[in-house]
């Protein structure tokens, strides 16, 4: 089973960046895809972006152009580089995985415990 381990969080002020860190261990070389996700209070958990084995990689329209989804294999790290950021991006930030090369936005297998994101207007 893969483990994910989130770090990179805290307290900014509005336009300022952030890198979110997400470590991943165990049979990671299954891994189709290696996603973000975000949980705002009171709201559902919403896709931010993803990337897949073979490269491809998939944005949020909310955080298009802001937002840079990257990874260092050889770590077997995914870091989320976050620019220009707004008070509407606070949220409880969350790396997922999954084992099925399709459908980057759903169907995440295996999740992190979250890292608290919090920009201050």
């Amino acid at each position: 089973q893969v483990q994910l381990v989130e770090s990179g969080g805290g307290l900014v002020q509005a336009g300022d960046s952030l890198r979110l860190s997400c470590a991943a261990s165990g049979p990671t070389f299954t891994t189709g895809y290696i996603g973000w996700f975000r949980q705002a209070p009171g709201k559902g958990r919403e896709f931010v972006a993803a990337i897949s084995r073979n490269g491809g990689i998939y944005y949020a329209d909310s955080v298009k152009g802001r937002f840079t989804i990257s990874r260092d294999a050889t770590q077997n790290t995914v870091y989320l580089q976050m620019d220009n950021l707004k008070p509407e991006d606070t949220a409880l930030y969350y790396c997922a995985a999954k084992d099925q090369l399709a459908y980057a936005r759903t169907g995440y297998d295996y999740w992190g415990q979250g890292t608290q994101v919090t920009v201050s207007s």
